[in-house]
Order: structure tokens, then C-alpha cells, then sequence
């Protein structure tokens, strides 16, 4: 029998505590420091009280094991003992690196602390940033830099935190064009396992958020421990459940062979890596990201403008008259923001042609845009633009002048295999010339026309992206953040959209420079139930474009009533998507209405709190927005498919004052609900007055609504 193991003696403690979360991290006199805890908080704590915390959760040595620390630090690596997935996979000069770490400890403030450890053997400094934010998010960030002589290649250098073995299950994304974001839930798999995306953007089927959870994740109930990365490009989930240790769940950035080599004095930043812990299941997580979310800066704090973009009105069929006449009447129905999508510059008739010039096409629009941004701004609306900035196709002026521009195998240029798509393939950024001259001609149109708004596209994967012999993603990418940021600093007030054929790109990384993404570029609105509530999950719904498109979807075929595609819209920052000069009367009506209201509740959409009552059945797709003094609430009941049963259940309306009452008005000035014989009693054209604790503790009888039917129902407080 083993004798138990004397705990490793530490010189210093930080406890970060913030909005009901505690990270605890014990400082040894030698190597990095280790997560003693990361879930609730535990108070204020003394020394000895943290003295009692590491000796009640420190175990002994199993026999025939090595004898190294059973504290994992926050970069693990095989030095500790550790049978996992190293934290840290460097080399110099092509042999294996193994730190032996001495750190020091500083405390930014009560939020953070920063360890810089260094190696002078291995000629590496490593800097580790520990940050707990707003809503008791969790941020990490490395750094590491190459102190010594001779080249270091990075493999990769990933942040972890720890989870307890009883995280039983692991949920992981995956998705499809106008599906992304999909979830599947299993049993927590044994070992180390990973989950990557080789995609150069984030991907329809990206990783997006990795959660384990005690059992199988429920919406309002249950720990759980989700974990993303703000990275724009490759990356990497990760969970260890090795026998020895508890758990780490942890993300990367995807570094292909060669692409991160530091010569001496150059360092690797790792993206920042957010880590949330909830005890209320998946809205408890959600939660924590939307708070941090928005306490940033930079979020946006104006209204979030009624849009229209053209796509589906017009296609590649620009003609100024028509757009014009789409413009009155957009600002005749409540339209805040016009948006012009692709077609209007030189050659670009259909998909195969002009990417990269972005001069105005003068055969199409002989005047210029002027008149027709003029004419927005008259009518009191914002004009925006759509660009593809990082895209180029073979058949443009750019590409016959600078074909070395591109960022791409030159084997495969032009695609022998396919290796485009929509044939246009990727400018290299990173080429200073390239960005440049992206740059000048954006920022001419941005001021000439004063353009209020970008919709800024990413239409293809990065495949072999090569830049001067060496893979070039992570270049690349930082050179659009560079992009889009110079473009913001020279205009102030422009705003961003972030699209890639979709909800491609949607993570904190292109987020941190943007104002909101579009989530799918399927505006079918029973797959946007789970687009939107999964992309949600992170990104409160001030961020998440939602538009009413034409009956039937372009993406799917599928016919719904024009009243479920407005009160699917209502979840998000809303607005068309759709030829609106050929509807009929009644429909211009009911779209008017549904400005109306957007505008009139926007203020509570974009600033509540974000719930999903807990439903059985698997028709039901229930989402609710409650204010922050829980005086006022808009819950959508949506149908996706038809009951299983006759007698529906129950509606328990969660998040609301269960010492108040709440006035339940149907809001149907957007079209009303169809569904069986049998009507509730509360529904009708008075409000019915019911105490708080009763919706969430009893509910709502709901009628039998047919599939593809939604309810929106205004609560306030009485």
C-alpha cells in the first residue's frame, strides 16, 4: 500500500471571484500555477481556508504510477506527470522542448492575474493571463516567446480548465450550409480526444462550443462547463479524461507544420479562450456569455436598426430603377437600414466573375451608387454595401494584373480538383500590397457614398493556403482583423456585419471588430429555430441577424405563413430579406405591423435575458426575452412539427417575479396563430392577470397549434 503523498508546499494563492464564479489558483515555489477550482464561488476565503482547500482535494500517489504533481497546472505538459494531451508542443531547431518552468505571480486587479514563466535552459518565456469578466466569464490567454538561439516551431499552445469527474456527458456542434450549428450530445468520452476545424474560417460545421455536463444538458437546470475560442479560423476542442486526473476541457488555435515558427525575440499570442460555468444548465451559460458581451466597449448601444438587404429581392439583377423603387417603399413600411448585396461592382453579373474590383460597374450603374445612397439617406434610412474583401475571382482585373496575389497552392491556380468554389479563391492579405489595395478602394467608397453599414462576406474555405511557401491561415487572419480595424478607426460609426455564406464565421474573434453576424443563409424559419437558438447559446440577440424572407424559402422550398417568419425574426436583430414592392396589400400591412412592434419591444429584446423554458415535446421550440427588473417579458411559441398529444402541455414561463403579477397579452397584430377546436380560456382580446409564480410554477394551457404556427406573448408586470 502507498503511503499518502505530502502536498507540494505554495508560496501564494489567487482567488478571482466575479458574478457568482471563483477561480483559485495555487502558486508553486517551482512551476506553473494550478486550478484549484473554477464553478461557484466559495466566499472569501483566508489563507488558512485555502490551506484546508488544497489538502481536502489533494489525493495520494497510486502505486505504479510516476511520482510527479497530481496538480495539473495550467499548461500541463509530460513533465507533471500527465498522460493527456500536452498543454505546450514546441521545438528548436527540430528537437523536442521540455520547460522547466519558474514563474512569477502579478495581480492586475481583483479580476485578473498575470504569471510570466521563464526557461533560460530553453531559452522560452511563457506569459499566462487569467481573467474572470463580466458575468463571471472566464478568459485565458498565452503568450510565448523565444528568448534563446536558434528557431522554435510551435505546435500548438492551448488553454484548459479543469472539470470534476462527475461531467459525465460532453455536447459538441456540428452543422451544414443553412443548418449550422447543430448539437449532439454523448456519454463523455474516455482518453483524449479532439475536435478540429481545417477550414481557414470557423466553418458550418465548426466546433462553436464544446459543454460537458452532469448528465445530459438541460436549458434552466444542471452544471455544466462550456469552453470557446475567439479565433476567426482553425481551431481546436479538446477534453482529457484520463484515470489519473480530473477532467480538462481546453481549446486551441489549429497551427499547421511550419506555420508558427518564432525566430529569437519574436513570440506566439494564443487567441483568447472563454470558459463559462453554470449550476442553471445552458441558459446559465448563455447568460454569463451575454453579460460579458455586453459590457464590452464596443457593444452596440444604439438601437439595432429594422433592415432590408437585396439578395433575395434582386440576385445578380441590379437595375437602378427597381432598387429605387424597393427604397420608398422599404422606408414606407418602417425600414431603418438599406442594404445593396452583391452585383454592383465591375463585371459582376453572376458569381464567376469580378471579386476584387471594387470599382463601381458603370454598364449597370452609368450615374454611380451615388443616387441611389442619396436617395436612402433622404428617405431617413442608413445605406450600407456588401464586399467580399479577402476573396478574389480569376476572371477580374486584380487577378489578371496580380496573379502572385493569391493566397493558394500555385499547383492548384487556376483549380484542377475543384479547389475552388463559386470559382474565386482567396487574396492574400497578408501581402502588404494586397491589403493595401483592398483598403484604399473599400475606404474610397466608404467615405464617397457614406456608407453607414458593411455586410462583409466570406464565402469560401481556405484550402492549401499557402503564402510564400508556407501555410498562411494564421497570417491571414490577423490581417483581416487589421482590415476591418483600420477601416473602423478612419470612419467612425461605420458598422459590420459579419457573414460566410452564412453563419461560417461567427465566433468572439471576428466579433471583437464587428457589430453583428448573419446566422444562416437559410431564412426558413422552422431551421431557424435551432440556428438562432444555438448561435444564441454565445451571442445575445442584439448580434444575430434574423429576416423575413419570401414563402417559399429559397434554401429549403418549404411554404410558411407570413406571421411565423415575422415572430421568428423577432428573436434576433430583425429585418427582410425579400422583395417587398410585390407584396399584396394586406401583406405590406402586416410587415408595417411587424416594424411597428419591433421598434416598440427592441428595447427589451436587446437588453433582457434570454430564456428557454424546459419543454417535452419535440415539436415545441420555446424562447423568451425577460427585462432585467423582470417588469416586462416576450415569449415566441413556436411550432416546428405537429403534438403528440391532443391535451399540449403546459407552458411554464420561466425567469419572471414570483411575487408579481404579470398581465399575459397575445400580441397577433403580426398575424395570428392557427391551431385545433379547443381554445384555452386565457386567450382572448382581454389580458389575463396572473401572479408571477404561477406562470413558472404551473404555466399556461397551450392550444393545439399546427405545425409551422408561433404565438407571441407579452407579459407585464401589474
Amino acid at each position: 500500500m502507498s503511503s499518502p503523498r505530502t502536498p507540494v508546499p505554495h508560496t501564494a494563492w489567487t482567488a478571482l471571484r466575479r458574478d457568482g464564479v471563483a477561480i483559485i489558483l495555487a502558486h508553486p515555489a517551482t512551476g506553473l500555477p494550478a486550478v484549484l477550482h473554477w464553478g461557484a464561488d466559495l466566499g472569501p476565503l483566508a489563507a488558512g481556508d485555502l490551506d484546508a482547500l488544497d489538502l481536502a482535494t489533494s489525493r495520494q500517489t497510486t502505486p505504479g504510477t510516476l511520482d510527479a504533481a497530481w496538480r495539473l497546472p495550467v499548461v500541463p505538459e509530460e513533465a507533471n506527470g500527465w498522460s493527456g494531451r500536452p498543454g505546450l508542443l514546441a521545438t528548436r531547431d527540430g528537437r523536442p522542448l521540455y520547460p522547466r518552468w519558474s514563474s512569477q505571480v502579478e495581480h492586475e486587479d481583483s479580476g485578473s492575474v498575470r504569471v510570466t514563466a521563464t526557461d533560460a535552459d530553453a531559452g522560452l518565456t511563457l506569459r499566462i493571463r487569467v481573467e474572470l469578466g463580466a458575468g463571471g466569464l472566464a478568459l485565458l490567454q498565452h503568450e510565448l516567446i523565444n528568448d534563446g538561439a536558434g528557431e522554435v516551431e510551435v505546435a500548438w499552445l492551448e488553454a484548459t480548465l479543469p472539470v470534476p469527474k462527475t461531467a459525465d456527458h460532453l455536447t459538441a456542434f456540428s452543422g451544414r450550409w443553412t443548418r449550422e450549428k447543430s448539437p449532439l450530445t454523448t456519454a463523455m468520452p474516455r482518453g483524449t480526444t479532439t475536435r478540429e476545424s481545417r477550414r481557414g474560417r470557423g466553418g458550418h460545421d465548426a466546433p462553436w462550443v464544446t459543454i460537458a455536463s452532469v448528465g445530459s444538458p438541460h436549458n434552466r437546470r444542471g452544471e455544466a462547463w462550456a469552453v470557446h475560442l475567439g479565433w476567426s479560423a482553425d481551431v481546436r476542442h479538446r477534453t482529457d479524461r484520463v484515470t489519473e486526473h480530473v477532467t480538462l476541457l481546453g481549446v486551441g488555435e489549429l497551427l499547421r507544420r511550419g506555420e508558427m515558427r518564432l525566430a529569437p525575440g519574436e513570440s506566439y499570442r494564443t487567441p483568447t479562450a472563454y470558459f463559462a460555468w453554470s449550476a442553471a444548465g445552458l441558459d446559465g451559460i448563455a447568460d454569463r456569455f451575454h453579460t460579458w458581451t455586453r459590457a464590452r466597449p464596443q457593444h452596440p448601444r444604439t438601437p439595432r436598426p429594422l433592415v432590408l438587404n437585396t439578395w433575395e429581392a434582386v440576385y445578380f439583377q441590379h437595375d437602378p430603377a427597381r432598387l429605387e423603387q424597393l427604397a420608398h417603399r422599404a422606408a414606407a413600411v418602417g425600414v431603418e437600414r438599406f442594404v445593396l448585396d452583391d452585383g454592383w461592382f465591375l463585371g459582376r453579373r453572376d458569381d464567376t466573375a469580378g471579386l476584387g474590383d471594387w470599382l463601381v460597374d458603370p454598364t449597370v450603374w452609368p450615374q454611380g451608387l451615388e443616387p441611389l445612397a442619396d436617395l436612402v439617406h433622404s428617405l431617413g434610412m442608413q445605406f450600407g454595401l456588401w464586399f467580399e474583401p479577402e476573396m478574389v475571382n480569376l476572371d477580374s482585373e486584380l487577378a489578371r494584373a496580380h496573379p502572385d496575389w493569391l493566397l493558394a497552392n500555385p499547383a492548384s491556380v487556376p483549380s484542377p480538383t475543384g479547389l475552388s468554389f463559386r470559382t474565386q479563391y482567396v487574396l492574400d492579405l497578408a501581402r502588404p500590397e494586397a491589403w493595401e489595395h483592398v483598403r484604399a478602394h473599400m475606404s474610397a467608397l466608404i467615405g464617397g457614398l457614406g456608407i453607414d453599414f458593411i455586410k462583409w462576406d466570406h464565402n469560401r474555405d481556405l484550402v492549401e493556403a499557402v503564402h510564400d511557401g508556407v501555410p498562411g491561415t494564421h497570417a491571414q487572419t490577423l490581417a483581416t482583423y487589421r482590415l476591418i480595424e483600420r477601416l473602423r478607426t478612419d470612419h467612425p460609426g461605420l458598422e459590420i456585419e459579419s457573414c460566410s455564406s452564412g453563419g461560417a464565421r461567427a465566433d468572439l474573434g471576428i466579433l471583437a471588430r464587428t457589430d453583428r453576424v448573419w446566422a444562416s443563409d437559410s431564412n426558413d424559419p422552422v431551421e431557424r429555430q435551432d440556428i438562432q437558438r444555438w448561435t444564441e447559446l454565445l451571442l445575445p440577440p442584439e448580434l444575430v441577424g434574423a429576416h423575413v424572407g419570401p414563402s417559399p424559402a429559397h434554401s429549403s422550398g418549404r411554404a410558411t405563413t407570413l406571421s411565423y417568419r415575422m415572430a421568428t425574426a423577432l428573436q434576433g436583430s430583425a429585418g427582410f430579406e425579400w422583395d417587398i414592392v410585390g407584396c399584396t396589400d394586406e401583406e405590406v400591412d402586416a410587415i408595417t405591423a411587424f416594424a411597428d412592434l419591433y421598434k416598440e419591444l427592441r428595447g427589451l429584446l436587446h437588453t433582457g435575458t434570454v430564456v428557454h423554458p424546459d419543454v417535452r415535446d419535440p415539436a415545441l421550440r420555446v424562447r423568451g426575452v425577460v427585462a432585467p427588473d423582470r417588469g416586462e417579458a416576450l415569449f415566441t411559441v413556436c411550432t416546428v412539427s405537429s403534438f403528440e398529444e391532443a391535451l399540449v402541455e403546459r407552458l411554464r414561463l420561466d425567469g419572471l417575479d414570483p411575487e408579481r403579477r404579470y398581465s399575459v397579452r397575445l400580441r397577433d397584430e403580426i398575424g395570428a396563430a392557427q391551431w385545433g377546436w379547443a381554445t384555452p380560456a386565457w386567450v382572448g382580446k382581454t389580458p389575463v392577470v396572473v401572479p408571477g409564480r404561477v406562470l413558472t410554477e404551473v404555466g399556461l394551457q397551450l392550444p393545439a397549434l399546427w405545425p409551422a404556427q408561433a404565438l407571441v406573448l407579452h407579459l407585464t408586470a401589474v
